[in-house]
Protein backbone atom coordinates (compact mmCIF):
# COMPACT_ATOMS: atom_id res chain seq x y z
CA UNK A 1 0.00 0.00 0.00
CA UNK A 2 1.54 3.59 -0.89
CA UNK A 3 1.70 6.24 2.09
CA UNK A 4 -1.10 8.44 2.07
CA UNK A 5 0.91 11.40 3.42
CA UNK A 6 2.09 14.27 0.65
CA UNK A 7 5.15 13.32 -1.31
CA UNK A 8 7.90 15.92 0.32
CA UNK A 9 10.73 17.48 -2.38
CA UNK A 10 13.55 19.96 -0.52
CA UNK A 11 15.55 21.43 -3.54
CA UNK A 12 19.16 23.01 -2.48
CA UNK A 13 19.12 25.47 -4.77
CA UNK A 14 20.98 28.86 -5.74
CA UNK A 15 19.08 31.40 -8.27
CA UNK A 16 21.90 32.38 -10.00
CA UNK A 17 22.23 29.22 -11.14
CA UNK A 18 21.15 28.52 -14.63
CA UNK A 19 20.85 24.82 -14.16
CA UNK A 20 18.37 25.07 -11.10
CA UNK A 21 16.04 27.44 -12.93
CA UNK A 22 15.91 24.75 -15.69
CA UNK A 23 15.30 21.85 -12.96
CA UNK A 24 12.59 24.12 -11.48
CA UNK A 25 11.03 23.87 -15.02
CA UNK A 26 11.80 20.17 -15.39
CA UNK A 27 10.02 19.86 -11.96
CA UNK A 28 7.24 21.84 -12.83
CA UNK A 29 6.73 19.46 -15.74
CA UNK A 30 7.34 16.06 -13.60
CA UNK A 31 4.86 17.41 -10.97
CA UNK A 32 1.99 17.72 -14.24
CA UNK A 33 2.24 14.14 -14.72
CA UNK A 34 2.94 12.76 -11.16
CA UNK A 35 -1.24 14.36 -10.28
CA UNK A 36 -0.62 13.55 -6.14
CA UNK A 37 -0.01 15.81 -3.57
CA UNK A 38 3.16 16.96 -3.36
CA UNK A 39 5.40 19.24 -1.09
CA UNK A 40 7.92 21.42 -2.21
CA UNK A 41 10.53 23.27 -0.35
CA UNK A 42 13.52 25.61 -1.45
CA UNK A 43 16.59 25.23 0.55
CA UNK A 44 19.51 28.00 0.27
CA UNK A 45 22.88 27.38 -1.37
CA UNK A 46 25.29 30.47 -2.19
CA UNK A 47 27.66 29.12 -5.24
CA UNK A 48 29.96 31.91 -4.10
CA UNK A 49 29.61 33.38 -0.95
CA UNK A 50 32.30 35.60 -1.23
CA UNK A 51 30.95 38.01 -3.66
CA UNK A 52 30.27 41.47 -1.71
CA UNK A 53 26.79 42.75 -1.04
CA UNK A 54 26.95 45.20 -3.92
CA UNK A 55 27.85 42.64 -6.41
CA UNK A 56 30.12 42.25 -8.99
CA UNK A 57 30.12 43.35 -12.73
CA UNK A 58 29.10 40.32 -14.10
CA UNK A 59 31.04 39.83 -17.36
CA UNK A 60 34.42 41.00 -15.96
CA UNK A 61 33.39 38.54 -13.01
CA UNK A 62 32.61 35.72 -15.39
CA UNK A 63 36.47 36.29 -17.41
CA UNK A 64 38.11 35.52 -14.29
CA UNK A 65 35.97 32.64 -13.64
CA UNK A 66 36.18 31.21 -17.08
CA UNK A 67 39.19 32.51 -18.94
CA UNK A 68 38.02 30.21 -22.01
CA UNK A 69 35.65 33.03 -23.41
CA UNK A 70 34.52 30.44 -26.02
CA UNK A 71 33.61 27.98 -23.04
CA UNK A 72 31.52 30.24 -21.40
CA UNK A 73 29.61 30.95 -25.19
CA UNK A 74 29.10 27.53 -25.52
CA UNK A 75 27.63 27.13 -22.09
CA UNK A 76 25.28 30.09 -22.83
CA UNK A 77 24.01 28.61 -25.98
CA UNK A 78 23.40 25.04 -24.31
CA UNK A 79 21.48 26.44 -21.82
CA UNK A 80 19.50 29.03 -24.11
CA UNK A 81 18.68 25.94 -26.33
CA UNK A 82 17.71 23.58 -23.33
CA UNK A 83 15.64 27.13 -22.67
CA UNK A 84 14.04 27.07 -25.40
CA UNK A 85 12.78 23.79 -25.00
CA UNK A 86 10.87 23.99 -21.75
CA UNK A 87 9.71 27.56 -22.10
CA UNK A 88 12.66 29.93 -20.74
CA UNK A 89 13.79 32.13 -22.22
CA UNK A 90 17.35 33.18 -21.04
CA UNK A 91 19.02 36.69 -21.25
CA UNK A 92 22.66 36.28 -20.49
CA UNK A 93 23.48 39.50 -22.34
CA UNK A 94 20.96 41.50 -20.10
CA UNK A 95 22.69 40.66 -16.88
CA UNK A 96 25.14 43.03 -15.95
CA UNK A 97 25.73 42.57 -12.38
CA UNK A 98 27.23 39.12 -10.51
CA UNK A 99 24.65 39.63 -7.04
CA UNK A 100 25.49 37.85 -3.09
CA UNK A 101 22.22 36.00 -3.12
CA UNK A 102 22.17 35.29 0.78
CA UNK A 103 19.14 38.24 1.02
CA UNK A 104 17.37 36.86 -1.55
CA UNK A 105 17.47 33.39 0.42
CA UNK A 106 16.14 35.36 3.37
CA UNK A 107 13.30 36.26 1.49
CA UNK A 108 12.43 32.76 0.20
CA UNK A 109 13.05 31.51 3.97
CA UNK A 110 10.50 33.78 4.97
CA UNK A 111 7.84 32.38 3.00
CA UNK A 112 5.05 31.92 4.68
CA UNK A 113 3.93 28.03 2.59
CA UNK A 114 5.14 26.30 0.32
CA UNK A 115 3.44 28.19 -2.31
CA UNK A 116 3.89 31.19 -1.46
CA UNK A 117 8.12 30.57 -1.36
CA UNK A 118 7.51 28.85 -4.92
CA UNK A 119 5.87 32.41 -6.57
CA UNK A 120 9.12 34.03 -4.80
CA UNK A 121 11.88 31.75 -6.27
CA UNK A 122 10.18 31.70 -9.77
CA UNK A 123 10.04 35.47 -9.46
CA UNK A 124 13.79 35.95 -8.76
CA UNK A 125 14.75 33.46 -11.46
CA UNK A 126 12.60 35.49 -13.70
CA UNK A 127 13.80 38.59 -12.96
CA UNK A 128 17.50 37.47 -12.80
CA UNK A 129 17.39 35.26 -16.25
CA UNK A 130 15.09 36.81 -18.57
CA UNK A 131 15.28 40.39 -17.10
CA UNK A 132 19.24 41.20 -16.01
CA UNK A 133 17.71 42.35 -12.66
CA UNK A 134 19.85 42.55 -9.91
CA UNK A 135 18.68 40.51 -7.13
CA UNK A 136 21.05 41.43 -4.88
CA UNK A 137 19.28 45.25 -4.78
CA UNK A 138 17.10 45.34 -1.37
CA UNK A 139 14.89 47.63 -3.44
CA UNK A 140 14.21 44.99 -6.03
CA UNK A 141 14.15 42.41 -3.15
CA UNK A 142 11.31 44.40 -1.69
CA UNK A 143 9.00 44.91 -5.21
CA UNK A 144 9.53 40.93 -4.97
CA UNK A 145 8.26 40.24 -1.55
CA UNK A 146 5.38 43.00 -1.75
CA UNK A 147 3.87 41.48 -5.35
CA UNK A 148 3.53 38.03 -3.35
CA UNK A 149 1.49 39.18 -0.11
CA UNK A 150 4.35 40.60 1.65
CA UNK A 151 3.80 44.04 3.59
CA UNK A 152 6.02 46.30 2.59
CA UNK A 153 6.99 48.43 6.05
CA UNK A 154 7.69 44.85 7.23
CA UNK A 155 9.92 43.51 4.54
CA UNK A 156 11.70 46.90 4.02
CA UNK A 157 12.36 46.61 7.95
CA UNK A 158 13.60 42.87 8.02
CA UNK A 159 15.93 43.18 4.47
CA UNK A 160 17.28 46.02 6.50
CA UNK A 161 18.60 44.12 9.57
CA UNK A 162 20.49 40.83 10.04
CA UNK A 163 17.77 38.64 10.84
CA UNK A 164 18.33 35.00 9.74
CA UNK A 165 21.77 35.95 7.88
CA UNK A 166 22.94 33.20 10.59
CA UNK A 167 19.94 30.66 10.15
CA UNK A 168 20.54 30.47 5.94
CA UNK A 169 24.17 30.23 6.44
CA UNK A 170 23.59 27.40 8.79
CA UNK A 171 21.23 25.98 6.74
CA UNK A 172 23.83 26.03 3.39
CA UNK A 173 26.52 24.43 6.04
CA UNK A 174 23.96 21.70 6.82
CA UNK A 175 23.65 20.55 2.58
CA UNK A 176 27.43 20.85 2.55
CA UNK A 177 27.71 18.79 5.39
CA UNK A 178 25.39 15.85 4.19
CA UNK A 179 27.77 16.57 0.66
CA UNK A 180 25.57 18.67 -1.49
CA UNK A 181 28.78 20.10 -3.94
CA UNK A 182 26.24 21.24 -6.80
CA UNK A 183 22.93 22.52 -7.28
CA UNK A 184 20.47 21.97 -7.84
CA UNK A 185 19.88 18.98 -5.72
CA UNK A 186 16.44 17.20 -5.06
CA UNK A 187 15.95 15.04 -1.95
CA UNK A 188 12.51 12.76 -2.39
CA UNK A 189 10.74 11.95 1.22
CA UNK A 190 14.28 12.30 2.56
CA UNK A 191 15.30 9.06 1.54
CA UNK A 192 16.49 9.65 -2.33
CA UNK A 193 18.56 12.41 -3.85
CA UNK A 194 19.00 13.27 -7.80
CA UNK A 195 21.70 15.84 -8.29
CA UNK A 196 21.38 18.52 -11.51
CA UNK A 197 19.11 19.70 -13.78
CA UNK A 198 17.33 16.21 -14.58
CA UNK A 199 14.86 15.72 -17.72
CA UNK A 200 11.44 15.50 -16.07
CA UNK A 201 10.97 11.82 -16.59
CA UNK A 202 13.88 11.16 -14.53
CA UNK A 203 12.33 13.22 -11.70
CA UNK A 204 9.22 11.74 -12.13
CA UNK A 205 10.83 8.28 -11.67
CA UNK A 206 12.38 9.12 -8.56
CA UNK A 207 8.78 10.80 -7.19
CA UNK A 208 7.28 7.39 -7.82
CA UNK A 209 10.17 5.64 -6.42
CA UNK A 210 10.32 7.67 -3.11
CA UNK A 211 6.81 7.53 -2.44
CA UNK A 212 6.81 3.80 -3.27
Amino acid sequence: MSDPSPLTIDIVSDVVCPWCYLGKANLEKALAAYKEPVIVRWHPFQLDPTIPSEGLDRKAYMAKKFPDPSYLKNAHERLQSLGDAIGLKFDFEAIAKSPNTLDAHRLIQWAEDPDQQDKIVTALFKAYFEQGRDIGDKTLLMEIAVENGFEREEIEEKLSGTDDMDSVKAEIEEAQRIGVTGVPFFIFNRKLAASGAQPPEQLLAAMRQAQA
